[in-house]
């Protein structure tokens, strides 16, 4: 017997092939991106290597002193690998980061991955407290801006947040210790209690940092999201809904909202690598157990490996949040969706 041939219903095959086609969209530059995050890694591992290589320390030198001995310097070599050419070292190095193996580090012994594993976790929930503060203040604050639009309430937020975004992080962090912990007392001023261990006692100790480096991020996120909001109302689309009897809000939260997107997660994107590099002085203003503080000590002590681990984690760290942003403009690109627009619904 043969098969009864399958019933396709009027415009499936144009709705399926408008599917396929929006992946392809969204696939290609993707693909892209991710070609694009593997090569700037490979080449900020080769920058961090030689960087290593070229400050010309060695472990002996650095653990036993002047009183290490030619065949002390020999053994160490040979323990951390130095006594073979640069580029075997480099591509050991990097075949071993890519397992999860950072080397030891020449003062402890200890492995450099376990370090960075008690250390990251601290940065990576600080800026994720960050980024979410930044997010909710800044895009709730650029939204009413836009509301607004020309009103006291987008006045007030333009001149607030360009008066703030003028404060560094470290000053605005002093000027939260002195309100919240020395004046209010209500905050801890320092220290770092681990999320898994008390999540109440972490936000306490985690908010003011947070707060420090999101306020920056905010502020340029406000003024970025409300001048795409007040543009995207000024198109066709948005005043055509206007016309047919859509509120102002509904047309601002059903349709300008995700196609102004862009531009703010572009500010997003950029403010991943100026939270971390920021982290470096709020950790020393909080006494955070973080990965800057594990990277400042170990330059002090000349320890390259641990130096190397925490510069190639930090990169991978900001070219995978990049990426993820990258993904989602893509993903919110009008011309991903045109295909949608265009599919015809079939007869009814």
């Amino acid at each position: 017997m043969t098969a009864a041939p399958t019933a396709v219903l009027p415009g499936e095959g144009t709705v399926r092939s408008s599917k396929a086609d929006r992946a392809s969209r969204i696939a290609r530059p993707v693909g892209r991106l991710l070609v694009t995050t593997v090569t700037v890694f490979f080449f900020a591992s080769v920058l961090t290597f030689c960087l290593g290589a070229l400050s010309g320390s060695n472990p002996a030198a650095a653990v036993l002193g002047e009183t290490a001995t030619p065949k002390d310097i020999a053994r160490m070599d040979h323990q951390f690998g130095l006594d073979v050419p640069l580029w075997h070292q480099y591509v050991n190095w990097l075949g071993n980061a890519l397992q999860g193996d950072l080397g030891l580090s020449w003062f402890t012994t200890v492995p450099v991955s376990d370090s960075i594993r008690a250390a990251l976790p601290v940065d990576l929930s600080i800026a994720g407290l960050a980024l979410l503060l930044a997010v909710l203040s800044g895009g709730g604050a650029g939204i009413a801006a836009a509301l607004s639009n020309g009103g006291i309430i987008d006045r007030s937020v333009t001149v607030g947040f360009s008066i703030i975004a003028a404060m560094p992080p470290f000053v605005i962090g002093m000027l939260l210790i002195i309100v919240f912990s020395v004046k209010l007392e209500l905050l801890p001023s320092g220290g770092y209690v681990p999320f898994k261990q008390d999540p109440a006692q972490w936000l306490r100790f985690a908010i003011l940092p947070s707060l420090a480096l999101s306020i920056d991020t905010a502020g340029s996120l406000a003024r970025q999201l409300r001048t795409s909001l007040v543009g995207a109302q000024r198109e066709n689309y948005a005043i055509g809904a206007e016309m047919r009897g859509f509120t102002k809000r509904r047309v601002l939260f059903g349709h300008v909202l995700r196609n102004a997107a862009g531009p703010a997660l572009a500010v997003l994107g950029l403010a991943v690598p100026a939270i971390i590099g920021g982290a470096v002085i709020t950790e020393k203003l909080f006494n955070l157990p973080g990965i800057a503080q594990l990277a400042l000590q170990s330059a002090q002590q000349g320890d390259v490996p641990v130096i190397l681990g925490t510069l190639l984690v930090t990169v991978a760290v900001v070219l995978i949040a990049s990426m993820i942003v990258n993904v989602a403009q893509t993903a919110l690109n009008p011309l991903a969706r045109r295909s949608d627009t265009r599919t015809p619904k079939g007869p009814s």
